[in-house]
């Protein structure tokens, strides 16, 4: 997916709070826009935002010389979302139709993004929870959904965000894990997931996982390793956490379902939904 134009304000905004969260020096955050408003005047707008992502964190890393500079709140909504697990589990097995209460959750679950809201809090977490339960599912995509999980025999589930990781772990669970490889992120970017929350959030005892190779908040094909690109080419089916994903995956020759919180005007329109809303895509 290409960058638009209104994807600008985003990018100088998310850097600022990003800055703004690693370190309260001034001088860092205004090296950091400034380096960043040189990259946006010379970026290809062909490609898509999560590139200008990957240049915006590693200029924070750079000028903090902080590694993983989101790995506290990684670690609490990490341990937030356990907490949740086995009431949520339950809420999924005495549910009519388990497989929707879990992919409703999944995408619930999406709301634990510190790239588009900083000031989350653990009772934004239960809102997205309620709302999802709530929120109208297109049921010609989750029908169709549930006929191509059956069809296919090697599926790809792209995760995002840490804390995300134990909803997308509750899905997982209901669906046929021979079939399944889990991705994450190859090294810390904003909060997305890496292989430590994967075991963490008990992914790894359940389906083999991968890394990206890439610190990409996406999956930048040609950034990503030769492993995960070679699992790209030989999945059936991917399931695509998060907008990162729906942004850098658009364009593959496979069914692909997106599942996220439409957290954008732009994607809120391209996967027509609209702002705010659950959205439950396959392209």
């Amino acid at each position: 997916m290409k960058t638009y134009i209104d994807c600008i304000p985003c990018f100088i905004r998310q850097a600022l709070d990003a800055a703004r969260f690693v370190t309260d020096d001034e001088k860092i955050h205004e090296q950091v826009l400034r380096e960043v408003l040189r990259a946006v005047a010379a970026m290809d707008y062909n490609q898509s935002p999560p590139l200008m992502g990957q240049i915006i964190h590693r200029l924070i890393r750079g000028f903090t010389g902080i590694e993983d500079p989101y790995s506290d709140i990684k670690t609490r909504y990490n341990r937030y979302a356990l907490n949740l697990y086995h009431q949520l589990k339950k809420q999924i097995n005495d549910s009519v139709d388990p497989l929707q209460t879990a992919v409703r959750l999944a995408i619930a679950g999406n709301i634990i993004d510190f790239g588009a809201r900083r000031d989350l809090d653990i009772g934004g977490v239960y809102k997205a929870i309620d709302r999802g339960l709530k929120a109208e599912l297109d049921a010609n995509v989750f029908n169709d959904f549930k006929a191509d999980i059956e069809k296919a025999k090697k599926i790809l589930y792209v995760g995002d965000n840490s804390g995300e990781i134990v909803f997308d772990r509750l899905l997982i669970e209901t669906l046929p894990r021979e079939k399944i490889t889990f991705v994450v992120r190859g090294k810390p970017v904003l909060n997305d997931a890496v292989l430590e929350d994967a075991r963490t959030s008990g992914v790894t005892s359940i389906v083999p996982v991968i890394d990206t190779g890439s610190d990409a908040p996406g999956v930048i094909f040609d950034d990503c390793s030769d492993i995960c690109r070679q699992h790209i080419n030989q999945s059936d089916l991917i399931i695509a956490k998060g907008q990162g994903n729906y942004e850098t995956l658009y364009n593959l020759d496979k069914p692909v379902y997106y599942l996220f919180m439409a957290k954008c005007r732009i994607i809120a329109g391209d996967a027509g939904v609209k702002e705010g809303d659950i959205a439950f895509v396959k392209k």
